[in-house]
């Protein structure tokens, strides 16, 4: 089976508890454990991660770089900053989507623009926690 690796960014740590009238309720093991099944029903195995730390991301997707075949990143507030993601992402060959919780474009201004999606084959924005499974529902697609 193939692994795709969930990368999440600053505060993701805190899903559930942090503005849950804009990050729902749902906890980064919610997301894992709904993950995890559906990727079992499309043949892939799924490893999440988180990381308030910029340079853990980068190092996330240099360890990607060996052992997935296609990441899903929500960089959180990375998003709109890091070069060094966007950089360490180019140095990844297999397939790329971008997932952001809320929909970014009716939020502040600054969150309009990514770095990341330079780099991502698909971007998946306001769908709620569920915006996970949608990308991994495309990866298992991409990966076929």
């Amino acid at each position: 089976m193939k692994t795709v690796y969930i990368l999440n960014g600053p505060n993701l740590n805190l899903l559930g508890r942090r503005q849950p009238e804009i990050y729902g309720h749902e906890t980064l093991d919610d997301i894992r454990t709904a993950c995890a099944a559906l990727g079992e029903t499309l043949g892939l195995t799924v490893e999440l991660f988180q990381s308030n730390h910029e340079g853990g991301i980068v190092d996330m997707i240099h360890t990607a770089r060996e052992n997935a075949a296609g990441i899903i990143i929500n960089p959180g507030a990375y998003t709109h900053t890091s070069v060094a993601i966007l950089d360490a992402l180019n140095t990844f060959d297999g397939p790329v989507v971008e997932v952001h919780i809320s929909n970014v474009h009716k939020r502040e201004s600054f969150r309009h623009h990514s770095y990341v999606s330079l780099r991502a084959d698909g971007v998946i924005a306001g769908l709620g926690t569920e915006g996970y499974q949608a990308a991994l529902r495309r990866l298992g697609t991409l990966l076929a």
